[in-house]
Protein backbone atom coordinates (compact mmCIF):
# COMPACT_ATOMS: atom_id res chain seq x y z
CA UNK A 1 0.00 0.00 0.00
CA UNK A 2 1.00 3.23 -0.96
CA UNK A 3 1.65 6.37 1.65
CA UNK A 4 0.33 9.77 -0.19
CA UNK A 5 2.95 12.08 -0.95
CA UNK A 6 2.67 14.88 0.76
CA UNK A 7 1.28 17.19 -2.28
CA UNK A 8 -1.51 14.90 -2.56
CA UNK A 9 -2.43 15.23 1.32
CA UNK A 10 -1.43 18.58 0.88
CA UNK A 11 -4.64 19.73 -1.69
CA UNK A 12 -6.67 17.61 0.04
CA UNK A 13 -6.09 19.65 2.63
CA UNK A 14 -7.01 22.77 0.51
CA UNK A 15 -9.78 21.28 -1.00
CA UNK A 16 -10.98 21.05 2.64
CA UNK A 17 -10.54 24.37 3.93
CA UNK A 18 -13.16 27.00 2.66
CA UNK A 19 -12.45 29.47 0.23
CA UNK A 20 -11.71 32.75 1.81
CA UNK A 21 -14.55 34.34 -0.55
CA UNK A 22 -16.71 32.17 0.42
CA UNK A 23 -15.64 33.44 4.47
CA UNK A 24 -15.82 36.69 3.60
CA UNK A 25 -19.36 36.68 1.86
CA UNK A 26 -20.47 34.14 5.30
CA UNK A 27 -19.28 36.93 7.19
CA UNK A 28 -21.33 39.68 5.35
CA UNK A 29 -24.28 37.53 5.86
CA UNK A 30 -23.30 37.34 9.61
CA UNK A 31 -23.14 41.32 9.55
CA UNK A 32 -26.30 41.76 7.91
CA UNK A 33 -28.66 39.39 10.32
CA UNK A 34 -26.87 40.69 12.99
CA UNK A 35 -27.43 44.27 12.52
CA UNK A 36 -31.43 43.22 11.36
CA UNK A 37 -31.52 41.39 14.86
CA UNK A 38 -32.62 38.35 13.47
CA UNK A 39 -31.33 35.32 15.00
CA UNK A 40 -29.91 32.20 12.67
CA UNK A 41 -33.07 30.29 13.03
CA UNK A 42 -35.40 32.78 11.78
CA UNK A 43 -33.06 33.49 8.71
CA UNK A 44 -33.09 29.70 8.28
CA UNK A 45 -37.11 29.90 8.44
CA UNK A 46 -37.19 32.52 6.05
CA UNK A 47 -34.82 30.18 3.16
CA UNK A 48 -36.50 27.24 4.02
CA UNK A 49 -32.84 25.92 5.98
CA UNK A 50 -32.19 24.70 9.53
CA UNK A 51 -29.57 27.11 11.80
CA UNK A 52 -27.30 24.41 11.22
CA UNK A 53 -26.93 25.50 7.61
CA UNK A 54 -27.01 29.21 7.87
CA UNK A 55 -24.20 28.39 10.34
CA UNK A 56 -22.15 26.58 7.93
CA UNK A 57 -23.15 29.91 5.75
CA UNK A 58 -21.83 32.18 7.78
CA UNK A 59 -19.02 30.13 8.58
CA UNK A 60 -18.31 29.62 5.11
CA UNK A 61 -18.08 26.31 5.34
CA UNK A 62 -20.97 25.70 2.73
CA UNK A 63 -20.88 27.99 -0.51
CA UNK A 64 -23.86 29.83 -1.42
CA UNK A 65 -25.13 29.57 -4.70
CA UNK A 66 -26.56 32.52 -6.84
CA UNK A 67 -30.13 31.35 -6.15
CA UNK A 68 -29.50 31.51 -2.50
CA UNK A 69 -27.47 34.77 -2.75
CA UNK A 70 -30.57 35.84 -4.13
CA UNK A 71 -33.08 34.74 -1.70
CA UNK A 72 -30.28 36.44 1.32
CA UNK A 73 -30.58 39.25 -0.30
CA UNK A 74 -34.44 39.63 -0.43
CA UNK A 75 -34.58 38.52 3.08
CA UNK A 76 -31.67 40.76 4.68
CA UNK A 77 -33.01 43.19 2.23
CA UNK A 78 -29.47 44.33 0.99
CA UNK A 79 -28.28 43.97 -2.71
CA UNK A 80 -26.24 41.54 -3.88
CA UNK A 81 -22.81 43.28 -4.08
CA UNK A 82 -23.78 44.38 -0.39
CA UNK A 83 -22.14 40.61 0.30
CA UNK A 84 -18.83 41.19 -1.92
CA UNK A 85 -18.11 44.69 -0.50
CA UNK A 86 -14.89 45.37 1.44
CA UNK A 87 -13.62 42.24 0.05
CA UNK A 88 -9.81 42.95 0.05
CA UNK A 89 -7.97 43.17 -2.98
CA UNK A 90 -5.93 40.08 -2.81
CA UNK A 91 -9.31 38.36 -2.62
CA UNK A 92 -10.48 39.79 -5.83
CA UNK A 93 -12.14 42.59 -4.34
CA UNK A 94 -11.72 46.21 -6.03
CA UNK A 95 -12.62 49.47 -5.40
CA UNK A 96 -15.07 49.96 -8.40
CA UNK A 97 -15.67 48.12 -11.35
CA UNK A 98 -12.83 45.65 -12.65
CA UNK A 99 -13.78 45.99 -16.39
CA UNK A 100 -12.08 49.15 -16.80
CA UNK A 101 -9.14 48.42 -14.22
CA UNK A 102 -7.00 50.67 -15.85
CA UNK A 103 -9.45 53.86 -16.57
CA UNK A 104 -10.57 54.16 -13.07
CA UNK A 105 -9.17 56.07 -10.01
CA UNK A 106 -7.54 54.66 -7.62
CA UNK A 107 -9.82 55.00 -3.64
CA UNK A 108 -8.82 53.77 -0.49
CA UNK A 109 -10.17 51.14 1.16
CA UNK A 110 -12.23 50.71 3.90
CA UNK A 111 -10.00 49.58 6.61
CA UNK A 112 -12.10 51.28 9.70
CA UNK A 113 -13.98 48.42 11.34
CA UNK A 114 -16.75 49.82 13.15
CA UNK A 115 -19.18 48.00 11.55
CA UNK A 116 -18.28 44.85 13.28
CA UNK A 117 -17.92 46.42 16.93
CA UNK A 118 -20.70 45.85 19.39
CA UNK A 119 -21.29 49.29 20.06
CA UNK A 120 -22.27 49.93 16.40
CA UNK A 121 -24.53 46.88 16.76
CA UNK A 122 -26.54 47.90 19.09
CA UNK A 123 -26.81 51.28 18.16
CA UNK A 124 -27.95 50.41 14.59
CA UNK A 125 -30.40 47.69 16.38
CA UNK A 126 -31.78 50.49 18.84
CA UNK A 127 -32.67 53.07 16.10
CA UNK A 128 -34.18 50.20 13.75
CA UNK A 129 -36.37 49.52 16.90
CA UNK A 130 -37.56 53.11 16.73
CA UNK A 131 -41.14 52.63 14.78
CA UNK A 132 -42.34 56.18 14.66
CA UNK A 133 -40.29 56.95 10.77
CA UNK A 134 -40.60 60.94 12.07
CA UNK A 135 -39.50 59.95 15.14
CA UNK A 136 -36.37 57.85 13.96
CA UNK A 137 -35.67 60.86 11.33
CA UNK A 138 -35.01 63.07 14.20
CA UNK A 139 -33.06 60.89 15.99
CA UNK A 140 -30.73 60.67 12.61
CA UNK A 141 -30.81 64.33 12.05
CA UNK A 142 -29.71 64.59 15.99
CA UNK A 143 -27.04 62.72 15.53
CA UNK A 144 -25.56 63.93 12.79
CA UNK A 145 -25.46 67.41 14.17
CA UNK A 146 -22.99 65.84 16.83
CA UNK A 147 -20.57 65.19 14.62
CA UNK A 148 -17.93 66.69 13.28
CA UNK A 149 -18.39 68.09 9.77
CA UNK A 150 -15.94 66.94 6.78
CA UNK A 151 -13.44 69.42 5.66
CA UNK A 152 -13.85 69.22 1.77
Amino acid sequence: MAIPSEDVVERAEREHRPSPIDVHVGSRVRLRRTLLGMSQEKLGEALGLTFQQVQKYERGVNRIGASRLFDLSRVLDVPIGFFFDDMPPEMGGSQGNRRFGGFQEQQDGFEDDTLHRRETLELVRAYYRITDASVRKRVFDLIKSLTPTEQA
